[in-house]
């Protein structure tokens, strides 16, 4: 029986239909414990648009993403407005903007073709592309998701912007209904053909689960489990943009 992409965008999704914003402190959730692995945030790929940013005081990110980089009726504490809030945080002397680009129910292929021409109007330092769970829902061809996203990254580059992938999701309810392995290698073959940081949301929210520190089997957390993860993801992608934009200790707090 095929699955019903509906279905599995429900089960797939923690996030609403707002983009983030950046976050207020009443906004923050309940700290939560989510280490992550230091293998998992490290990167040999530079961050060299960054770093030249941060040393003029002035940082804009990018977040090209879906449903899963917000939250619904609470868009300041999805990711991206965390990872600003981490970013200026930790960099107090730099000015930090992170913005969205919802891209909705779309393939790598169909975004790929407008984030060239995105990027030449937005001028970000650095542009988050999240992709993979739409391609992964709808089984377009490995390869051809290979090449789309080859094709995006490129035309990002030539744009002037350092690029970040962000695979998908992990969600155990989801493991038996969409086959994730094809994509996430293939993510990581384009991160190393063009030296750019792939940030693995897949195996971070997998150890996650796996250490207890988050059950993302369950339906009836809702908007304070989704909270919660977004922190963590934010936390966590502030750390791994500075250490590839191998930020000194002295240009930190």
């Amino acid at each position: 029986m095929k699955s019903n992409p509906v279905t599995i965008l429900g089960l797939i999704v923690f996030a609403g239909l707002l983009a983030a914003a950046p976050a207020r402190a009443e906004d923050a959730p309940a700290p939560a414990n989510c280490e992550v692995p230091a293998y998992l945030l490290t990167t040999e790929s530079p961050l060299s648009k960054v770093e030249d940013a941060i040393n003029h005081r002035k940082l804009e990110i990018l977040v090209v993403g879906s449903r899963s980089s917000t939250i619904n009726a609470s868009e300041a504490s999805a990711y991206p407005g965390r990872l600003q809030a981490m970013l200026q945080e930790r960099l107090p002397k730099v000015a930090v903007s992170v913005s969205v680009e919802l891209q909705i129910k779309k393939t790598a292929e169909e975004v790929a073709s407008g984030l060239g021409k995105l990027a030449e109007a937005k001028k970000p330092a650095l542009v988050i592309w999240q992709t993979g769970t739409y391609d992964a829902m709808r089984s377009i061809d490995p390869d051809d998701f290979r090449s789309a996203v080859g094709e995006g990254v490129a035309a990002l580059q030539n744009a002037g912007a350092d690029v970040v992938l962000m695979n998908l999701q992990y969600s155990p309810r989801t493991e038996t209904m969409i086959s994730t392995p094809p994509y996430l290698d293939n993510m990581r073959v384009v991160a190393q053909e063009h030296n750019v940081p792939l940030f693995d949301r897949f195996a971070i929210m997998h150890h996650w689960s796996d250490s207890g520190d988050f059950d993302l089997f369950s339906t009836s957390h809702g908007l304070d489990l989704a909270k919660r993860v977004h922190d963590c993801l934010g936390r966590a992608l502030s750390k791994f943009v500075i250490e590839a934009a191998h930020v000194s200790p002295a240009q930190q707090n």
